[in-house]
């Protein structure tokens, strides 16, 4: 249900840097406790463990439209959405190296 995880890369700088760590849990998803704005982790077959900031909710396609800060981010302008199954968690917290 939570899992420490350590972020790699830039996407999400300079918010979240390369070498911190955040703490993630499943459980805000149970209880719809998820909206835009929100730090999610995801899992995706190409790329594999990606943390990415929910921009918005698509219900009818049961998934999320995430975001990066960057121009280059790989996210959903790249990947379309990302299924609620393939959702690790929900940062809930963030510890900065």
């Amino acid at each position: 249900m939570v899992k420490l995880l350590k972020v790699t890369g830039a996407s999400l700088e300079p918010s979240y840097q390369d070498g911190d760590f955040v703490l993630v849990s499943k459980i805000p998803f149970f209880f719809n406790f998820v909206r835009k704005g929100d730090v999610i982790v995801f899992y995706h077959e190409v790329y594999g463990t990606m943390i990415k900031r929910i921009d918005r909710l698509v219900p009818e396609q049961m998934g999320y439209y995430v975001l990066g800060t960057r121009e280059d981010s790989i996210d959903s302008r790249l990947l379309g959405i990302i299924a609620k199954k393939n959702v690790i968690g929900k940062v809930i917290w963030h510890i900065s190296k």
